[in-house]
């Protein structure tokens, strides 16, 4: 074949697109220097969400180029829809705003009305997850209800949050599925106040909660064996839970189609912890983030401080919570329509 040199207008180009690869990655890496991350919580403060999301914002900013300022900004309502929704359309598109909420909230259009959902799971933009959570159901020591056995043959009274939020879906999902008589008492504002309402003997219990926010957040109540626990909802078995005798819920589904429903719901707590951007950010800052967020997850230093604080690590990076979320909201319309019942009223 005969050389053919290159005309100068495809020498330039060549050039220019030479010195652009170069650059990008500079201007990647500089792109948070002087800036500020907002870590939107969805939750109130002091609760396990809460206490997750301002640790991790205290150390992942080691792990972030141009290590900026991050700023934990507490955003509830509606089981986190309200500042999921905020990520979703309001939000900077830039890399500068975080969301953290509860995993209900991206189960939500699902299980709830789509049409009417203000925000799309499957398009947020997702940096990792930093658990892989067990929920349980618990009773204060005084209620007459001491094991799940009690509350399929006695009603017992619990506390909940709102529609979205694992302490009230969870609730109704025992009733329909796992044969319960709970009575549930919703509009808690979050956990604190429901933990608070079970002290004063204004409800019997609490379900859908995380194992690790119990330890976290009430440690004195599992050593002094202030309350109950009945169940432990995950796919897989805790082996601490098991220790102490508490049985799996795979154990209460009377039906293959009530099994699937279930696993649907409970599939959320794979990601237990989620932590995502807007639509639409650009891809380098999204891989940045990634990145910086599972550096942070073995980081001896977080490490140390979630150990003080009793906060379970088992993360999952945000390529695999995408295409968990993208999985979930691609399920048969029929598993869809049994969980949708089983949540609600």
């Amino acid at each position: 074949m005969q050389f053919r040199p290159m005309s100068l207008s495809n020498i330039a180009a060549a050039a220019l697109a030479s010195v652009a690869a170069a650059a990008a990655p500079a201007a990647a890496a500089d792109f948070y220097a002087g800036k500020t991350i907002d870590f939107i919580i969805g939750s109130n403060p002091g609760g396990g969400y809460d206490i997750y999301a301002r640790t991790i914002a205290r150390h992942i900013v080691r792990h972030i180029p141009g290590h900026p300022a991050i700023v934990p900004k507490n955003l509830p309502g509606a089981g986190s829809a309200k500042a999921t929704g905020f990520i979703y359309a309001v939000a900077p598109k830039d890399g500068t705003a975080i969301g953290a909420v509860f995993p209900g909230a991206i189960m939500e259009p699902l299980l709830g009305d789509r049409a009417k959902a203000t925000y799309d799971p499957p398009k947020l933009q997702y940096v990792g997850t930093a658990d892989n959570g067990t929920r349980i159901c618990v009773t204060w020591h005084a209620a007459k209800t001491k094991t799940f056995e009690d509350a399929r043959q006695r009603k017992t009274i619990l506390g909940a949050s709102q529609a979205g939020g694992s302490s009230r879906d969870y609730a109704y999902m025992h009733n329909k599925l796992n044969g319960t008589k709970f009575e549930i008492v919703s509009g808690y504002k979050g956990t604190v106040d429901i933990l608070l309402a079970m002290e004063r003997g204004e409800v019997e219990g609490l379900c859908g909660y995380d194992w690790t926010s119990l330890k976290t957040q009430r440690p004195d109540w599992l050593r002094d064996k202030k309350v109950n626990i009945l169940v432990q909802v995950a796919l897989e078995p805790e082996a601490a839970l098991t220790q102490l005798g508490v049985p799996r819920i795979a154990k209460y589904v009377n039906n293959d189609d009530d099994k699937k429903a279930l696993d649907l719901i409970i599939t959320q707590q794979v990601f237990g912890r989620p932590y995502f951007l807007p639509p639409g950010t650009p891809t380098a800052q999204v891989k940045m983030l990634r990145d910086a967020f599972m550096k942070t997850m073995t980081d001896k230093e977080f490490l140390e401080d979630a150990r003080k604080q009793r906060l379970d690590i088992d993360p999952l990076d945000g390529e695999k919570v995408q295409k968990i979320v993208e999985a979930l909201y691609a399920a048969p319309a029929a598993i869809v329509d049994r969980a949708k019942l089983a949540v609600k009223p």
